[in-house]
Formats: C-alpha cells, sequence, structure tokens
C-alpha cells in the first residue's frame, strides 16, 4: 500500500483502478473493490484503490464539516484488507478540485497511476465541479487507453448501501443497522482524560474520552453496548457507553463515557476505541441518582445479554 502526492509516480505497473472517497470502507465498497480484483486478474494486471486524504467538500466548500466514518488511517488499513494490490492516497488542494475530468485522467489516471480500465462506482462522479458523467469518462477514456465501465449497486435488503445510508443510521443511534451496512462494528478512538467522576461515585467509573479525530462521526445520543480496546492490550472488553449532556447532572457538554465492565486498571492518558454493537436506550434526566444507578444496573445486564448472544452467534460461524 502506498499514500502518495499528485506528483510523478515512476513506473507504475499497468492496473485495474477505481476511484473515490471510500469512506468508512463499507460493503457497497468491498463490491466495487472485489470486482476491480477480478477484473485485474482477468486482465493480468494489477488491482489499484485511488482514494483522497482529505473529504473533496472540505476543499471546495470552506464551512463544511463533513462526519467522517473513517479516519486516513483506519480507511488504508479497510483497503488493505481487500486484497487489492495498490492504494494510492491522492492529496486533495485546490489544484485537484481544478482539474476537469479529462486532464484528471490524462494526467492522473493515465499518465502518473497507469490506469488502463476503470471501473467507476454506480453514483460516482470526479473532475471539476463534478459535471461530468459517465457517458463522457467513456469517451475520454477512448481517447486516452483507458476502458471505462460502470459498476452495479450493491443493495442489501432493499437498500442502496453508501456512506450517507450508514452515517444516517449511527445519527439515530441504529449502530447494528450500521454494521450490517459496514461489515463490521462501528469504532470511535481517543485519549482517555479525567471527567466529572460522577459514575465512579454511583459504582459505574467511566472512561472519558477525547475523541482522535475531530471530524469523526459521533453515534446519537443514548447508552449503547460496546467493546473496548485499550491500546497495548490484545483482548476487547465488554462494556457499555453513554453519549450525551448528563442531564440528570444538568451537563451541558457533550461527553463519551466507557464503563467497562470488570476493569479497575488506571488507563488515564491511554488510547482506548470503542466498538458499538447496539442501542440501550435514549439519552433522559432521571428524577434522582437512585433512579439512575437502578437504570445503569439494568443497562448493565441488558448490555451483556447482547454482547453474550453476539459471542455465542460468532462462535458458531
Amino acid at each position: 500500500m502506498s499514500q502518495n502526492s499528485i506528483g510523478k509516480q515512476q513506473g507504475a505497473a499497468p492496473c485495474v483502478a477505481t476511484i473515490g472517497f471510500f469512506d468508512g470502507v463499507h460493503r457497497g465498497h468491498k463490491f466495487l473493490i472485489k470486482s476491480v480484483i477480478d477484473r485485474a486478474a482477468e486482465y493480468g494486471l494489477q488491482s489499484a484503490v485511488i482514494t483522497f486524504d482529505r473529504h473533496p467538500r472540505l476543499v471546495l466548500h470552506k464551512e463544511f464539516q463533513p462526519r467522517l466514518l473513517t479516519t486516513n488511517d483506519e480507511k488504508l488499513r479497510l483497503l488493505a484488507a481487500t486484497g487489492v494490490n495498490r492504494c494510492e492516497m491522492l492529496h486533495f488542494d485546490e489544484q485537484t478540485a481544478s482539474l476537469p475530468a479529462y486532464d484528471f485522467m490524462k494526467t492522473v489516471l493515465r499518465g502518473r497511476l497507469n490506469v488502463r480500465r476503470l471501473i467507476i462506482g454506480y453514483d460516482n462522479r470526479f473532475g471539476h465541479n463534478r459535471t461530468e458523467g459517465f457517458d463522457d469518462y467513456v469517451r475520454y477514456g477512448q481517447e486516452l487507453g483507458i476502458e471505462v465501465e460502470r459498476a452495479e449497486a450493491f443493495v442489501l435488503n432493499g437498500v442502496n448501501v453508501s456512506s450517507s445510508v450508514v452515517r444516517s443510521f449511527l445519527s439515530a443511534g441504529e449502530t447494528d443497522m450500521a454494521a450490517m451496512c459496514l461489515g463490521y462494528h462501528y469504532k470511535i478512538g481517543g485519549t482517555v482524560v479525567g471527567g466529572y467522576h460522577e459514575g465512579r461515585k454511583l459504582g459505574f467509573p467511566t472512561a472519558n474520552i477525547d475523541v482522535e479525530d475531530k471530524l469523526k462521526l459521533v453515534p446519537e445520543a443514548g447508552a449503547y453496548a460496546v467493546r473496548v480496546k485499550i491500546e497495548d492490550e490484545p483482548e476487547l472488553h465488554d462494556g457499555m457507553m453513554n453519549i450525551g449532556t448528563r442531564p440528570t447532572f444538568d451537563g451541558t457538554a457533550t461527553t463519551l463515557e466507557a464503563n467497562i465492565f470488570g476493569f479497575s486498571g488506571d488507563i488515564y492518558g491511554r488510547k482506548i476505541t470503542v466498538e458499538f454493537h447496539r442501542r440501550l436506550r435514549e439519552e433522559r434526566k432521571f428524577g434522582s441518582v437512585y433512579k439512575l444507578m437502578d437504570q445503569l444496573k439494568a443497562d448493565r445486564e441488558e448490555a451483556c445479554r447482547i454482547l453474550a448472544d453476539e459471542r455465542r452467534m460468532e462462535n458458531k460461524e
């Protein structure tokens, strides 16, 4: 796997490629990439995925703040796991954004990355202002020696799987539906920082997480069954997470607090990754801390049941 600027890449092997931002590397993306790998094997060429280091709208619309499913590191790891030969992560800036589709295909795809066949996602457009479409790409490709084809959409339970669909599920707290589309459980990573210590007083100590990537999408407020990975430790710990403003304590700032079941170590300053499995309930204000404690106990029981059931299903597979 390689990460490149848009500058000259010497001696690039001829390849079958696809291009896109690939946020989340979900099952629709994997379906597209498998088409690339299969076609590359058929033609005796390398397979390649071409992506960008920044969401194009960050450059085109300065005020736009995307909510991303994956960091660049996560995206590269997920792309590598598809088995594709090459991943080219290009720097996206004003110069890149200003290139018409023809110039991009000529200078970057054919001239620098040696793309011989380009498989376009069913809804993907590229080039300045995205004014050109698939028929234009085919015509340009004929002139440049790039065969262009359009991939089919990946449909799951009647839904065309896309990054925006996954974001919609997460924004509604439907982390199980998001996982179905992603092919894995959504994750957020960050550093454990000092919090308000109210959970500890209630018998539910929490790790307060400062999210590493501020553009990362945070699911809808509420309580979730989660698994937690602590840096440099191999195992996943069962737990539950609350996202919200702590209304019972009249809080205002949104916090992400994970209660790791059966864990008592000091992890302040360490990085952890939280894997979302299922939403337990919405966030709400309780009439007293005792009612909150009763709810937390019920949440823990429900989270334990959900995670144990999932583990049994995983073991069967």
